[in-house]
């Protein structure tokens, strides 16, 4: 099997977080078929069809934020976990694994519902 961008990138990324966007990674992967991913904005980026659904930014060492694109609307966030009043974007910030582990139902929800608005 032939490595892609993103595993050859999450190989060599020297991050005090890596193991936090790793689980990131996978939740959002994991949370529908419909997901893929690349490198965008110089990091792992996620997309659907020709639509952008969001993208790590990497330069705080303090946490580890994903920015999340919302070209059709923003979708409910009843837990609160999302931060921002961007009108098409919102940021999410997790300080370590227990952090992740605990909104992990709350990223699945919003990601699966942003999934649901993409055109058919």
């Amino acid at each position: 099997m032939v490595a892609n961008a993103v595993e050859l990138y999450l190989d060599e990324l020297d991050h005090p977080f890596k193991a936090e966007v790793l689980k990131l990674r996978e939740i959002v992967l994991g949370a529908s078929p419909a997901i893929q991913e690349r490198i965008k904005w110089k990091s792992p980026s996620f997309y659907s069809g020709s639509e952008d659904l969001g993208a790590f930014e990497l330069r705080p060492r303090e946490f580890v934020r994903l920015i999340l694109v919302f070209p059709y609307g923003l979708v409910p966030d009843p837990d609160g976990i999302m931060q921002g009043t961007w009108a098409d974007r919102r940021e999410l910030r997790f300080a370590d694994l227990a952090d992740i582990d605990s909104k992990r139902e709350s990223l699945e929800a919003i990601v699966r519902r942003w999934v649901e608005l993409l055109p058919r």
